[in-house]
């Protein structure tokens, strides 16, 4: 079908250097000089070519490498896929280029190259600062190593992000504080806190299935959010998803794209494709559809989607979506009513406790369409 331009791009680096126990991502755990990475970065640098060649990324403004570990794969490979990158599309300073990184794979070298060629963002994997919290999630690095990854990138790099996991069988309340103050006192821009989920198919769900493992505490989860929230806005980090905090003017672009119905392409094993025009929206990932929505179904995923972002639902979008959804002013009132979302400065915003209460907040706005 005829679409909208994409405006972001996410590429996907399937390797680590071991699978942690919670992870149900797609990666593949492999030696660093395996020839099969060199095969799928040289699969990449042809995807990527052949995209530019249609005009494909000639309006894209934000760039992520995910994974996997980006950082895994080395100096040279990284190179060989941002040097395509750069002949392939703006790769100015305002396009945003993240790549994610786990503390492990951090040297000077890295850092100094990946800056070179246009990496302007980096999301670290911390996880945690406890050595303790650490073994039990399987990862690779210790707090120390983490410290020092933080320190490496912030001699090229301004915009630096951390991931911290939340509610982990075994973490104290003054465990993942003091994870928290660390990444505060360290002087990054950007933090995400992630309350763990234990998905099948992973060590974590055998473990908890075998009994060797406590479940996980919703409570304490929720405790543990309450903590970072806290101790994030007090030091001048705004809350504007609801798992994301960001100094001002340190917003993730990539994952706002997301969140605010940006068409996106993606670029390697299991990534997804947004494409869409003015009727219709599809996801694809691996050549298969996995998502077909018409019109009325993009409004109310567009709305869903926004509860997520502290800025919420402006009314004027609701008001568009009317005419697609005839119910929607009355479910808007159904979750006021129970405390899920309040109506401010010509918005609808999710409250805490709406947050909290994900599930029934952005159930009942999908299921507004048909």
């Amino acid at each position: 079908m005829s679409h909208d331009s994409y405006r972001a791009l996410y590429i996907h680096i399937p390797f680590c250097v071991s699978r942690c126990n919670y992870c149900d991502f797609t990666t593949q755990a492999l030696d660093s000089a395996s020839p099969v990475i060199d095969e799928y970065v040289e699969q990449l640098v042809l995807q990527i070519r052949k995209k530019a060649k249609e005009g494909e990324l000639s309006k894209i403004d934000t760039v992520y490498i995910g994974g996997g570990t980006p950082s895994y794969i080395g100096s040279s490979r990284l190179s060989m896929l941002l040097y395509t990158l750069s002949l392939s599309l703006r790769l100015e300073p305002d396009v945003e280029c993240s790549m994610e990184a786990n503390p492990e794979s951090i040297d000077e070298r890295l850092i100094r190259d990946i800056w070179a060629l246009g990496v302007n963002r980096l999301s670290i994997g911390v996880q945690s600062f406890d050595d303790d919290v650490l073994a039990i999630l399987g990862r690779a690095h210790s707090g120390l190593d983490a410290q020092r990854a933080i320190e490496y990138a912030q001699e090229r790099l301004d915009n630096i992000s951390v991931d911290l996991i939340a509610g982990i069988p075994g973490q104290s309340v003054e465990s993942f504080a003091k994870s928290v103050q660390k990444a505060i006192d360290l002087g990054v821009k950007h933090i995400s806190v992630y309350p763990l989920t234990i998905e099948p198919h992973t060590p974590f769900y055998k473990q908890v299935m075998r009994g060797e493992l406590p479940e996980v505490d919703e409570d304490d989860q929720a405790r543990h959010m309450e903590i970072a929230e806290k101790l994030l806005v007090e030091q001048g980090f705004e809350r504007y998803e609801v798992a994301s905090y960001a100094k001002p003017g340190y917003v993730c672009k990539h994952n706002c794209a997301y969140w605010t119905g940006l068409p996106y392409l993606g670029l390697g094993r299991s990534a997804a494709t947004m494409t869409q025009n003015a009727s219709r929206r599809m996801r694809i990932q691996d050549g298969q559809v996995t998502d077909d929505l018409n019109k009325a179904q993009m409004y109310a995923e567009d709305i869903m989607l926004r509860m997520r972002m502290s800025a919420g639902v402006a009314d004027t979008l609701v008001a568009q979506a009317a005419d697609e959804l005839p119910q929607i002013y009355e479910v808007l009132a159904s979750l006021e009513d129970r405390g899920f979302i309040e109506h401010t400065d010509n918005a609808w915003r999710p409250t805490e406790l709406g947050w909290l209460c994900g599930n029934e907040l952005y159930g009942d706005i999908f299921d507004l369409a048909p």
